[in-house]
Formats: C-alpha cells, sequence, structure tokens
C-alpha cells in the first residue's frame, strides 16, 4: 500500500482526496478551514487514513 492524500489549496479552504492506493480511494472528499479548527480537523483526518492503511500517508498538491 501506498497511501497518499491529495490537496487542492484554495483562499481561506481547503478539499483533500485520501487514496490507500494507487486508484484506490478512501472516503469522500473532505473539506476544511484554514484556521485552528480545520487543521486539527485534517489532522484527525490523516489519522483516520493512517489507521485505516497501516502507515503514515503521504500529503501533497496534485501535479
Amino acid at each position: 500500500m501506498n497511501p497518499v492524500i491529495g490537496l487542492d489549496v484554495s483562499k481561506g479552504e481547503s478539499h483533500a482526496q485520501a487514496f490507500l492506493d494507487r486508484g484506490v480511494p478512501h472516503g469522500k472528499i473532505f473539506r476544511f478551514n484554514h484556521d485552528l479548527d480545520g487543521l486539527a480537523s485534517f489532522l484527525n483526518y490523516m489519522r483516520g487514513v493512517e489507521s485505516a492503511a497501516g502507515m503514515r500517508p503521504s500529503a501533497g498538491r496534485p501535479l
């Protein structure tokens, strides 16, 4: 497994989509605000992906 989280960063809000492996999406698109609560919720989202995949996901902007 090669878990990754793709990020679309916009002004004030971002969208994330996790993939457990190439072409295998995990859940729905996750939206979060650019504030402390939003970043805390994104951290929890990443921890959930890590738990499902059994390893820490990479995160980055899609090419």
